[in-house]
Formats: structure tokens, C-alpha cells, sequence
């Protein structure tokens, strides 16, 4: 199978399935500041942010990342200050006064067949990176290309023709829906997707994996496709959050005789929740991830976290009956990001990522910070 990105569709709606009203209207905002804040978030952890031809005609939108913590994050880790910018055109007809070209980082614009290269080309000049794919498989060819360019995480933000071929093609993996509490009403507005045929017909029930209140719009997680393996990759802000919990590793008190680990737990939103180190409070015993989930249990928040951890959380422990990997499938945590595989020095075949995996969860491993994990136990390593 082609590799391409992690696909996430974004989009905002109201009670009765509208993105806006009818064309010509002033344009409805759906989200309040709450939930525009939380997509601000999303973008800066994404690699690339794609908008539909019809939404940048008819909104004019920046597409940036607006927070300066959030670009002052990314730039931390080596991450460009804002996502790679992308849209699609069939005609090449595209405007070079549109605002999505003089904010944010780089641009891409994939045009569907020569003729509409060759005019989105002429009329952008410099503004943009311009590429022809071909008509029949535009999609399979932008989502090849951008993993190609190092895209691992694309953040759909629409409009309704992208985010309809994207489902019906089965290319999409995961949908998070903001549901406005207001009613549209008009049958000329358009609607998020539109009719047609998509994978597994009507009876095909999509996972629910969180639900959550931002503001007074009700936020909806779905798992379109789970394609866990080597795709995932972690993120900028992702890195970010793995770079502390090795930073926590080092404040472990000195053991010869257990690991010293660092463990945050952030929101889907980017805040922190919580965090802890191995032997926290002086118990010989404890785990990262133990004593940062016992900091917050039943947390509704919990459901779309991520657990950074400095090392895999345990899939066997000596010491206590319930693992971390355990603890945090208990927790209703989805995604782990971790940097170092659990040697069999002290506990043999402690694989927790084989556990979390096969139960569903997101397990990102960001190899490149796995001399920071290890540095607090060099001691332990043979040879040391």
C-alpha cells in the first residue's frame, strides 16, 4: 500500500449538518473563541493544514497558526514556525491576492491535469510551490507526495468537496466534528458531506474515541481508519512534550535497581493535565506514568490525552499487579508517544507498546529522543 499521512478531517457544523448558510449570506461562525483556539492548537501540531479551492474562495482565510507560544514551540524543535500550506485546484484558476498565500509558512498547490498546472503556475509565480497530479487519482498522488515531503500529520480543514471525496475514497483517518448548537435550515447552504457511496455503505458505524465540551460546541472524535505501525510519526508539539519527559527522567532519585522515567499527560488541546517521575514521593516502587495518572483519575479529559513517557509504558512489572500500560488503557488515554523500548534488564518481555497496540491505542515512538531517555540510566546499561 502507497505510505501517505495521518489523515484528519476538521470541520465545524451545525445541529442540522451546515458548515455555513446560504451562498451570498454573511458568513456564520459556528465556533466561538474556545473552540477556534483548540483548531489553533491542532494546526500547530500538524505538518501540513489542507483547504478546499471553495473555502479559500469564499472565506479568504489566513491558515496560520496563531498562537506565538505554539509557533515558538515548533521552532524549538527544529520544526518551520508554521504547517506547510496546501490546496487542491482542478481549474488553476486561483487568485494570488487571496490571503492564504502572504501569511503562514510555505505553500503547495496541487493542480489536477497540465492545463490547470500550467495556469495555477502562471497566475501564483513564486507565491507557491505548484504540482500537476493526475485526474482519476488527484488524491493517492497530493497524500504520496506530501509523505514524500515529510508530511506525516495533514489536517484537513475543508471544505465539503474535499472532505466528501477524501471519505468516500476511503483516505481519510480520523474525523473530529464541532456540533454548534444552532440550526440552519436552509436547504440551499451547504453541507458538510455530500451523497454518494463511501466505504462500507450506511450501515458502517464509524468508533466514537471522545466526546468533550469546548465552549457551548460539542466536540466529536471519530476513528475513520486505524493504520498503527510505522506511519505514525511524532509531531512537533509532540516533541516538545517528549523533550520534558526526559527532563523529568533526570529528577529521578538514583536507583540500581529500576529505570528513572518521566511521564506528561496533555490534553487534546495542548494543555497539561499532569505529570510525575519514577519513585515520586519517596515510594521505591512507583512508576512515571503511575504517579502522573493518580494525579488526575476519572479526568474527562483523559479520553483525548496523550502520555509522553520517556520510556514504553510496562507491560509487566514486578512490583505492583497493574502495569502502567495498563493503567493508562484503564485511563481511557488513545495515543502514547514514547522514546526508548523497555530493555529486559530488570523485568523480561515488559513490552507495553505490543499491549497498548493490539488494544487500539496510538503508540508513537520518536526515536530521536531516545539518548535522552536512556542518559539517566547509563549505570544500568552492560559495559557502563
Amino acid at each position: 500500500m502507497p505510505r501517505r499521512p495521518h489523515v484528519l478531517l476538521s470541520a465545524a457544523v451545525s445541529l442540522d449538518g451546515f458548515l455555513d448558510t446560504r451562498p451570498g449570506d454573511e458568513r456564520l461562525l459556528l465556533s466561538g473563541a474556545e473552540d477556534f483556539d483548540r483548531v489553533d492548537a491542532v494546526r500547530a501540531a500538524s505538518d501540513a493544514v489542507l483547504v478546499g479551492m471553495g473555502t479559500l474562495r469564499a472565506d479568504n482565510p489566513r491558515i496560520h497558526v496563531a498562537d506565538e507560544a505554539r509557533r515558538a514551540a515548533r521552532l524549538a524543535v527544529g520544526s518551520p514556525e508554521h504547517p506547510l500550506k496546501v490546496t487542491i485546484t482542478h481549474s488553476g484558476d486561483v487568485d494570488p491576492g487571496w490571503r492564504f498565500w502572504h501569511h503562514g509558512g510555505r505553500k503547495a498547490v496541487y493542480a489536477v491535469g497540465a492545463a490547470a498546472h500550467d495556469r495555477a503556475r502562471s497566475a501564483l509565480g513564486g507565491l507557491a510551490d505548484v504540482h500537476a497530479v493526475t485526474e482519476g487519482r488527484a488524491w493517492q498522488e497530493v497524500l504520496e507526495h506530501l509523505y514524500g515531503s515529510g508530511v506525516r500529520h495533514l489536517m484537513v480543514e475543508g471544505g465539503a468537496r474535499v472532505h466528501t471525496e477524501l471519505l468516500q475514497e476511503g483516505l481519510a483517518d480520523e474525523l473530529q466534528l464541532a456540533v454548534a448548537p444552532l440550526l440552519v435550515g436552509q436547504p440551499d447552504a451547504p453541507r458538510m458531506l455530500g451523497p454518494g457511496a463511501y466505504p462500507g455503505g450506511p450501515r458502517h458505524r464509524l468508533a466514537l474515541v471522545g466526546t468533550r465540551t469546548v465552549g457551548d460546541v460539542a466536540l466529536l472524535r471519530y476513528a475513520v481508519r486505524r493504520r498503527p505501525g510505522p506511519d505514525a510519526r511524532a509531531t512537533a508539539a509532540d516533541l516538545a512534550w517528549l523533550a520534558t519527559a526526559c527532563e523529568l527522567a533526570a529528577d529521578c532519585p538514583p536507583s540500581d535497581t529500576a529505570f528513572s522515567v518521566g511521564a506528561v499527560v496533555v490534553a487534546e488541546d495542548g494543555t497539561e493535565i499532569a505529570r510525575g517521575h519514577s519513585r515520586e514521593g519517596g515510594d521505591p516502587h512507583v512508576h512515571a506514568e503511575e504517579a502522573a495518572l493518580a494525579k488526575v483519575p476519572g479526568d474527562p479529559r483523559l479520553e483525548g490525552a496523550t502520555v509522553y513517557s520517556s520510556l514504553e509504558p510496562c507491560a509487566r512489572r514486578a512490583s505492583r499487579p497493574r502495569p502502567c500500560a495498563r493503567l493508562v488503557l484503564d485511563a481511557g488515554v488513545r495515543r502514547v508517544v514514547t522514546a526508548w523500548r523497555e530493555p529486559d534488564t530488570f523485568v523480561p518481555g515488559a513490552n507495553g507498546v505490543e499491549l497498548l497496540t493490539s488494544a487500539g491505542v496510538t503508540v508513537v515512538e520518536a526515536d530521536q529522543f531516545a539518548a535522552a531517555a536512556m542518559a539517566p540510566n547509563a549505570h544500568l546499561r552492560p559495559g557502563a
